[in-house]
């Protein structure tokens, strides 16, 4: 799980390769729960957090550059 002083802390084109490497952990983990692989079901709730957290950051970066 990230902390989002540290997300703030990366730039735009690093926040956009975060954001696909987390959807990609998402679709795997809903993968491993489908086919009763994935053990730790918390997982998908922390990236999905995670993802959440990234966004925020984009927006907000976009909301400071047209101020």
């Amino acid at each position: 799980m990230m902390k989002a002083s540290e997300i703030r802390a990366l730039s735009a084109e690093e926040l956009a390769s975060k954001l696909g490497d987390l959807k990609k952990d998402l679709f795997n983990l809903r993968l491993q729960l489908a086919t009763n692989q994935l053990e730790n079901t918390n997982k998908i709730t922390e990236v999905k957090r995670d993802i959440a957290r990234v966004n925020t950051v984009i927006r907000e970066k976009q909301l400071a550059d047209k101020a």
